[in-house]
């Protein structure tokens, strides 16, 4: 029997590398991005994110936050 791939998870953790939310699923929904989840490792979670608010959270990032951004796909874990 095969072993089946597990499906991607992206954790996201505290100041402690405790997890706070395990993202399962990021996904379009007409013109909203959903989130789906896990907080806490137990209770499910579903966000949406309009395009308001995306602009919004682009408002929050400079230009060096935004070249970390891209050099973190390419870096190794700890």
């Amino acid at each position: 029997m095969a072993d089946a791939k597990k499906a991607p998870v992206m954790r996201i953790l505290d100041g402690q590398d405790k997890e706070l939310m395990a993202v399962r699923r990021i996904e379009r929904d007409g013109e909203n991005l959903v989130i789906r989840g896990k907080i806490f490792g137990a209770m499910p979670m579903v966000a949406k994110v309009t395009p308001e608010e995306a602009r919004a959270a682009l408002k929050l990032l400079d230009a060096r936050t935004i070249l970390f951004i891209v050099s973190l796909l390419f870096r190794r874990s700890r």
